[in-house]
């Protein structure tokens, strides 16, 4: 049986995360805020949250992508990541369930590769919902 991570609370357009991307003009948050948009484009059903000080994108109450802000990078993060086809091997973390992929400013992202780990998050988070996990 899979374990969702639930966050009740999500919603959609949260004034938190909102105020947390408007916290820092800075290019690393930007890019942060790109992705984010990619997440949150996945269907009306996304929301969103603030958890641990990150925005993180919901399907109901069902965490499943997240994004963080650190000095040099940002981080584009996968609840169930360890379960997502990975061909690009993008991915990195060794928990047994989340995975990241690190994005830094001015340095060219694997988009490609990001759209196709966004699109498997959340149609896999959706079909961890219809199976009642």
């Amino acid at each position: 049986m899979s374990i969702l991570f639930r966050l009740p609370g999500a919603r959609r357009d949260d004034p938190d995360v909102a105020t947390w991307f408007e916290a820092g003009d800075d290019g690393i948050r930007r890019l942060a805020l790109h992705w984010f948009d990619r997440i949150r484009a996945c269907g009306s059903d996304v929301l969103e949250i603030m958890h641990d000080h990150q925005p993180t994108a919901c399907v109901g109450d069902a965490a499943f992508a997240y994004v963080a802000a650190y000095r040099a990078h940002a981080a584009l993060g996968f609840f169930h990541g360890a379960d997502l086809p990975d061909p690009a091997g993008v991915l990195e973390g060794a928990g047994r369930r989340m995975r990241h992929v690190k994005l830094k400013w001015g340095q060219p992202a694997p988009e490609a590769a990001l759209e196709a780990l966004v699109a498997a998050a959340y149609a896999d988070i959706r079909a961890r919902l219809a199976a009642g996990a």
